[in-house]
């Protein structure tokens, strides 16, 4: 399907609410969505996960995230955030999901932590080529930039809850880069900047701001970038991958704000998105040397932490890559890089 033939005149209709659930795309999506829709304790026997690919799986991938959501929205019965049968489901997915990162990544690790300034500044310009922002302001169509806008919002619109939660469980030098971080991503407040540049852009387009309302056709390619968030953030283990995590964030983030300014103007969109995008380049500013700088001394005053510190980093690249690619390689072949809606 062409990106220019979809009609986003259907997608802006809102079609998801937590208690209207998405179809399933597969045997662990068709389980947990099934399960979510009784009521909690009455889960059963679980499809085995573990021969899964779980990168960029559909199936795997929204069968995650509906877990993490039983989590941070309710869904649909508050029960379910601590039924154990589904926590045990979850973990088995969890499990899948960190092996499959884990054989995809290897992190450096000779002569650390001297060199985690350099390694971190490889990673992060290697991902910036392709680059999604230059496509869209050099040759992407208005179809195409509507796309990325129902992709990427499904991370900001978590907002910095996870962070937040996360801060709590953070040594004194780490907890900086995390309320840098915090202050950035807001936390619902009108003066958000990410959550509003974002919003006032879905607006300008006509799509729908509410929060999961494209979750039915975004790809597990999307979808993970969200997942690893939510597994980190849940487990102690996590937190200081949860830093680089958190850096490589903030250092990717530079001259994306222009990039997409400069396709708002190009597709004419209105000026209160541009300016949301103005005032998300100012408050971004320094926040990547900030943030990289930090990564740089924690690393140097807990050696032990260097890998984790440099694995949370690198999955974000990788994810980040994959998401690039799914992108731009449906678009060369003339396609929608969302999942259809039945």
């Amino acid at each position: 399907m062409s990106a220019s033939a979809i009609n986003f005149d259907t997608l802006a209709t809102p079609s998801l609410e937590w208690s209207i659930l998405p179809r399933p795309r597969g045997p662990f999506s068709a389980y947990v969505l099934s399960t979510l829709k009784g009521g909690a304790g009455g889960i059963g026997l679980s499809p085995p996960v573990c021969e899964t690919d779980a990168l960029g799986d559909d199936d795997l991938s929204l069968a995650l995230f509906f877990c993490y959501e039983a989590l941070y929205c309710g869904v649909t019965d508050g029960r379910w955030e601590w039924d154990p049968g589904l926590q045990t489901f979850r973990a088995e997915l969890e499990q899948t999901f960190e092996r499959r990162l884990r054989d995809e990544i290897a992190v450096p690790i000779s002569s650390l932590p001297l060199e985690v300034a350099s390694l971190l500044e490889e990673m992060i310009q290697a991902a910036r080529e392709p680059s999604l922002s230059r496509f869209l302001v050099e040759v992407g169509t208005l179809g195409q930039f509507c796309e990325f806008f129902i992709h990427r919002p499904v991370h900001q619109s978590k907002g910095a809850d996870p962070y937040a939660l996360e801060a709590a469980r953070l040594t004194r030098e780490s907890l900086a880069t995390f309320e840098r971080h915090v202050e950035q991503h807001g936390s619902g407040d009108d003066g958000d900047v990410p959550l509003t540049m974002y919003g006032d852009v879905m607006t300008a387009l006509g799509l729908d701001v509410t929060y999961g309302s494209y979750v039915d056709v975004l790809s597990g390619v999307t979808l993970d970038s969200v997942n690893v968030i939510s597994m980190f953030d849940l487990h102690p283990r996590w937190r200081t991958a949860f830093v680089g995590h958190l850096t490589a964030f903030e250092m990717l983030s530079v001259g994306r704000s222009r990039g997409f300014r400069e396709s708002l103007l190009r597709f004419g969109i209105g000026q209160g998105s541009q300016h949301s995008f103005d005032a998300g380049r100012t408050t971004v500013g320094h926040r990547p040397s900030i943030a990289r700088d930090q990564l740089v001394a924690l690393a140097r005053a807990e050696p032990e932490l260097v890998v984790d510190l440099l694995f949370g980093s690198a999955v974000l690249v990788t994810l980040e890559r994959r998401f690039t690619a799914h992108l731009l390689g449906a678009w060369a072949g003339n396609r929608s890089s969302l999942v259809e809606r039945v």
